[in-house]
């Protein structure tokens, strides 16, 4: 699907009437760094506190939450955030949750995610793991997941302000340039283009 729409101004538009609301809906790139580094170094606590894991096991629970994380950055960029729904209501929260985004790409404020978003998720997603997984895991697996959405976040900040001259993020950059200015029904990795080419979604590069 081509954009109609790109702005390449770095305004950020107002998006509420309430200034309560609006202020919700941005945030510095800095933020989610505050918010999580406590919640993993308390994680970090209790895997080896509470549970009284091992260093083998917690590098190894780490690692899957890491990995899961890549899989779940795959799936909510592809299938929620790029679900277009058809009511007026439903593209109103598309627009507010990536729409604005991607018709606003160099808005600095809207380049991670706010905590009145990523908290409530974060938490769900906590809960879903702590019944899926093995008795004593949560705390190693949530850790790595939090570690992969912090580079996530800040992957995705700096691949559109920064400028790289190492050959990997140059073509981290290129991949997801693509992805909002050439077609955005590919790329929808963000901090890894392993999952586009493994499920066919990857740009056909030259």
């Amino acid at each position: 699907m081509k954009k109609n729409f790109i702005s390449n101004s770095s305004e950020s538009i107002r998006m509420f009437k309430s200034s309560f609301l609006e202020s919700l809906s941005k945030v510095h790139y800095y933020v989610p760094l505050i918010v999580y580094i406590p919640v993993i170094s308390y994680l970090i606590y209790l895997s080896f506190i509470d549970a009284k894991m091992d260093f083998l096991s917690f590098g190894l629970w780490l690692l899957i939450g890491l990995f899961v994380w890549t899989i779940s950055e795959y799936i909510l960029h592809r299938f929620v955030f790029h679900f277009y729904p058809k009511s007026g209501i439903g593209k109103r929260i598309h627009f507010i949750f990536h729409g604005v985004h991607h018709d606003y790409p160099n808005d600095s404020k809207r380049l991670v995610m706010p905590p009145s978003a990523s908290i409530p998720m974060a938490l769900g997603l906590y809960f879903l793991f702590l019944y899926l997984l093995p008795a004593g895991t949560i705390y190693a697996f949530f850790t790595g997941f939090l570690i992969g959405y912090l580079i996530y976040d800040m992957v995705h900040y700096a691949l559109h302000h920064a400028n790289f001259k190492s050959s990997f993020w140059k073509k981290l950059k290129q991949h997801h340039m693509l992805h909002h200015y050439s077609d955005s029904t590919k790329g929808y990795g963000v901090s890894s283009a392993i999952w586009d080419k493994v499920l066919g979604s990857d740009f056909e590069k030259k």
